[in-house]
């Protein structure tokens, strides 16, 4: 990312261990963040999802620390690609995200810093799923055109304040979203964006993404709550 332009410190590499495998990741913490968010990426994705660096891009210039890393190693990536099968594994994912938290609030510099999570497609799922794991971790959480109906019965088990924004003309998604909402306990809305599909492509309509989830994480993690 070319964030030095607008300000916001470039990323810095680092290497996620869980288990056998390490997973690659890009930390940014602007100066004096006191909150950190968490992206899980989608179906067939990496960290260099260009949707979520834009948004992630945004988080930071507002202030708030970013990991974005991948969920998959490179083999796993390249098995992915033809079995199009890890992609929907919610518990592996799931294991590799609450496992990265985990890291993250063992690390200085990061340790102390309140934690959101973002997920997109079927990582909305595991994030949804590790907040149900970590309560005391997790403290909000956004969808962007997510499967959180794919969290299943970790649904009501969910504290953390919960915002599911959704395309208006990605119609199967937004009633995914719909159902799996009222599953839900935790304080939780949906943002329909007019006119978006799926994947947000619309002139104006990422932008739109990433001004909700700023607001959303900025009241949630840097307010009082």
């Amino acid at each position: 990312m070319s964030d030095r332009v607008s300000g916001v410190p470039e990323s810095r590499g680092v290497v996620i261990p869980h288990g056998e495998v390490e997973l690659r990741g890009d930390l940014v913490v602007p100066e004096k963040a006191g909150a950190i968010v968490v992206f899980a990426h989608g179906s067939g994705s990496s960290r260099f999802s260009r949707r979520n660096r834009f948004v992630a891009r945004t988080l930071a210039e507002a202030g708030l620390a970013t990991l974005l890393f991948d969920l998959l190693t490179e083999e796993e990536e390249e098995i992915d690609a033809q079995t199009l099968h890890l992609r929907f594994d919610i518990g592996l994912l799931t294991a590799r995200l609450t496992g990265t938290v985990d890291w993250l609030t063992a690390q200085p510099g990061t340790g102390e810093m309140r934690v959101g999570l973002f997920g997109a497609s079927t990582g909305a799922a595991a994030a949804l799923r590790t907040a149900a794991e970590r309560p005391e971790s997790v403290e909000a959480v956004v969808s962007r055109g997510g499967r959180p109906d794919l969290a299943g019965d970790a649904l009501p088990k969910v504290k953390a304040p919960t915002l599911l924004i959704v395309g208006g003309d990605d119609t199967e998604v937004l009633e995914l979203n719909r159902r799996a909402a009222r599953a839900m306990r935790a304080p939780h809305k949906i943002e329909v964006v007019p006119g978006a599909t799926h994947l947000f492509e619309e002139p104006g309509k990422l932008e739109e993404v990433a001004r909700l989830a700023c607001d959303f994480f900025t009241q949630h993690l840097c307010g009082g709550s």
